[in-house]
């Protein structure tokens, strides 16, 4: 009697905690040099992941096959104050639909089991971002701690603001600094922040 063929493996739910990892290295490989953030707070949010390259800074949103959509619309209205581009990133349950639940502008990644390998997920880029034009400079620098903030001031020979708050701060440098530079300056101090060193300043 002939082999009974081996049984299918059965697909997986693909959770949160699977994709982030393997996400970051897709990122890595679309973007170049990047630096990844996570869970930053955003107005009523928190972002999962925030992707710094060199001129602009990304808000990534992953809604896994065990998510709802129950909060996106409040959530994407938060990322829109804050990145310059936006990601969602779904499983397959939701790839078919989630084009409906944000908007126009924002990139969608898709994810799912390798068919081949379970243990491996494959990312698709199903469309990729425009520039957000809603996005407050405000809030984008609002993710500097004070002493990046002083080291932008200081390398464009702005006063210090001594005793200012840092949306003070932020305000002079929207007003004295062209935006394009402004974006670069920001992702540098992002991709030389130290936590070990500093420890996470206000």
């Amino acid at each position: 009697m002939p082999e009974p063929n081996p049984p299918l493996s059965t697909p997986m739910t693909i959770r949160d905690k699977d994709i982030r990892e393997p996400l970051f290295d897709f990122l890595e490989r679309e973007y170049g040099k990047i630096r990844i953030l996570e869970e930053k707070p955003i107005g009523r949010s928190r972002a999962d992941m925030l992707m710094v390259t060199e001129d602009a800074l990304f808000g990534i949103e992953i809604k896994s096959d065990a998510d709802s959509y129950a909060r996106l619309s409040r959530q994407a209205r938060d990322y829109n104050l804050y990145f310059d581009y936006n990601y969602v990133v779904v499983g397959t349950t939701h790839a078919h639909h989630i084009g409906e639940h944000v908007p126009a502008f924002w990139g969608i990644i898709t994810v799912e089991q390798d068919e081949e390998d379970p243990d491996r997920l494959d990312f698709y880029i199903l469309r990729r971002p425009e520039r957000n034009a809603g996005r407050d400079m405000l809030r984008k620098l609002s993710f500097l701690w004070r002493s990046e903030l002083s080291h932008i001031l200081a390398s464009e020979k702005l006063p210090k603001y001594v005793g200012k708050s840092k949306r003070y701060v932020a305000g002079k440098m929207k007003d004295k600094i062209d935006e394009e530079r402004l974006d670069r300056l920001i992702s540098e101090e992002l991709f030389q922040r130290d936590y070990t060193v500093y420890g996470e300043q206000k």
